[in-house]
């Protein structure tokens, strides 16, 4: 069966697929999978794949639109992904929001095994906390954290937020000591039907954030936990810029991938 690809030794379009789904040029006989190759892709190539990416299309769907093989538009979304986790906001300041969230299906969608584990701390150990800082500037900061006590949270605040800077955030016991760090603290409390003290101290902003985020996880049908780290700072990265046009977007990809290649 002829297959329109191209060699990746020789570039002859005379390519069959054969065993396995390896491809086989017809000229230099040389054989290859196409998920093991290294990218090779070209600006041209990139553009596109980051145009469609952009856009929101699946892998597949790019594939369809470029005519590049679906195996490497995965692996070159895979690299995007990479290197946006490595595109950290600044340090922030001036006043920021701090929240913790879970990511993971509901437990009724639970695999059997999954439901069989036994805790002490019950169903909710079973999803992944998500610890986020928003600046009011703008920018959100988001990682994926083992747990949410203050042994975790409180040196994560230290690294990415100035000290003398306003702390916005809910009674959760793990705040209580931001304080005493060298922030000014400010707390609303949601077990009281408080979401803002009308001064401007809230965690709207956050929140918000987390619906965005977790909208965006949910349309892909579920996310495997291991590549949940990629998606997370995929999402965090176009929240970042959501206020770039789709160029702007595209060009500081693109500056990422030669600056990380």
């Amino acid at each position: 069966m002829k297959y329109k690809k191209i060699c990746a030794r020789c570039f002859s379009k005379k390519v069959y697929v054969v065993r396995r789904g390896k491809y086989k040029c017809a000229k230099c006989k040389y054989e290859w999978n196409p998920c093991k190759l290294p990218l090779h892709l070209s600006r041209k190539e990139w553009v596109k794949i980051l145009g469609w990416f952009l856009r929101g299309l699946s892998s597949q769907a790019i594939s369809n639109e470029t005519g590049i093989n679906r195996w490497r538009i995965l692996r070159a979304l895979t690299k995007v992904r990479r290197v946006m986790i490595k595109d950290v906001p600044d340090v922030f300041n001036g006043t920021v929001e701090i929240d913790e969230t879970y990511l993971g299906g509901q437990w009724k969608n639970k695999r059997k095994g999954q439901k069989q584990i036994k805790s002490k701390r019950g169903r909710g150990t079973l999803k992944t906390p998500i610890f986020g800082i928003l600046c009011r500037s703008g920018k959100v900061w988001a990682e994926i954290v083992p747990d949410v006590e203050a042994k975790t949270l409180i040196p994560l605040i230290r690294k990415q937020v100035k000290l003398g800077s306003v702390i916005c955030s809910d009674t959760w016991k793990s705040y209580t000591g931001i304080a005493a760090k060298g922030y000014v603290h400010r707390m609303v409390e949601h077990g009281k039907g408080e979401y803002s003290d009308r001064q401007g101290n809230h965690i709207n902003g956050l929140e918000g954030f987390w619906g965005y985020l977790k909208r965006k996880l949910a349309a892909k049908g579920g996310i495997r936990k291991e590549k949940l780290p990629l998606y997370l700072a995929e999402y965090v990265w176009r929240y970042n810029y959501r206020k770039f046009t789709t160029k702007k977007q595209l060009d500081k990809l693109l500056n990422l991938l030669y600056k990380y290649n």
